[in-house]
């Protein structure tokens, strides 16, 4: 409805990992740096980590976008909880290697093997990327790094990227993986981008579908997306999509901070929270302390009884100001609704021949 609304091209905060998307971030183009290294050595693993929603998988889609297709043969891999031989399969699939489907862990390797090394005779390099690697059991890993071993002509046939969450670097750190280790060469984490390049972010996106000025974000809108989201690219993306549907159906034509703040609070109202951990301890805490006091004296003190009612009564009012403003957007939508009808049954009747 806003893309319309605003003029644009496309949606410019859509979920869907879009390589022609990136934005170079600081911490962005640090990890592709790494990623660069990595790739250049040739052999071996490549380990990049992230939490969810910092931009992973946009980030290698573009690297691996830049690469060029007649010196490398690359594969993707979404993992979950797969065996040695799933993962074996999963490999052939994405390289697009026929095998019988009842071939055993054996001939898999066997048939892998004669398409790495028919790849490299042809001068090419396969890279094989496992994103969210850090479902993989210790067997299928070992699996991975089983195929790393393969060579031809005493030159690696295959390099592994494993894309995955923190969480995958305590994995990495069992015993059973000492070898796996040994073969990391090039290890880095992918963070949320930074206060004074969100600006950036959200102003490249914009630009890249046809935005000309309208909405227009005040100098305070930044901070506030910021403040409200961390600054990981997910987060940031829903909540800027929610804001421009807010200022569609508001007919605004600037989005400020104010509006920002009055998106999170009903998006948290929903329970699709984007407030980072801070954040959303803020907002469970009423203005001026008023609620931890009252605890901290058992309510006993009128003052600090009047405070708490005080409160109650501001988050109330701001409750009800929240469901007029609900009413009005929902009666706004259908109207909207309701004229696209119109249009598209006038649409369809049959025209009289002039």
């Amino acid at each position: 409805m806003f893309v319309e609304h605003y003029g644009l091209t496309g949606h410019p905060f859509q979920l869907t990992p879009d390589p022609s998307f990136f934005f170079g971030s600081t911490v962005h183009n640090r990890v592709k740096s790494y990623l660069t290294y990595g790739i250049a050595q040739g052999e071996g693993f490549v380990i990049v980590t992230g939490d969810v929603g910092a931009g992973k998988t946009t980030l290698v889609g573009h690297l691996l976008a830049t690469l060029d297709p007649g010196r490398f043969r690359s594969a993707k891999i979404v993992t979950s909880q797969l065996g040695a031989d799933d993962t074996l399969r999963m490999v052939a699939n994405a390289f697009g290697i026929a095998y019988e489907r009842d071939a055993s862990k054996a001939e898999l390797l066997t048939i892998i093997g004669d398409f790495l090394a028919e790849r490299q005779h042809a001068g090419q390099r396969c890279l094989l990327v496992a994103d969210e690697c850090q479902n993989l059991p210790f067997d299928a890993l070992e699996e991975l790094r089983m195929l790393s071993n393969l060579s031809v002509d005493g030159a690696p046939a295959l390099q592994t990227l494993l894309v995955g969450q923190p969480q995958f670097r305590t994995t990495l750190a069992s015993p059973n993986l000492e070898q796996l280790r040994q073969r990391v060469i090039a290890s880095c984490h992918l963070g949320p981008i930074e206060a004074g390049e969100i600006e950036g972010y959200i102003l490249y996106r914009m630009k890249a579908v046809g935005w000309d000025g309208t909405p227009e974000f005040a100098p305070d809108v930044f901070d506030a997306i910021h403040r409200q989201t961390g600054g990981v690219p997910r987060r940031v993306n829903v909540l800027c999509s929610r804001l421009l549907l807010f200022g569609c159906l508001e007919d605004r034509r600037v989005l400020d901070a104010q509006a920002v703040d009055e998106v999170a609070e009903d998006m948290e109202a929903e329970g699709e929270s984007v407030l980072d951990r801070e954040g959303a301890a803020r907002a469970l805490v009423p203005r001026n302390g008023a609620l931890a006091g009252a605890a901290g004296a058992g309510l006993a003190l009128p003052s600090d009884l009047a405070a708490l009612l005080d409160s109650f009564e501001d988050r109330l009012s701001a409750l009800e100001e929240r469901g007029r403003r609900h009413d009005r957007v929902f009666r706004r939508t259908l109207t909207t609704l309701s004229e696209h009808l119109e249009d598209f049954i006038d649409g369809m009747r049959p025209r009289t021949p002039s």
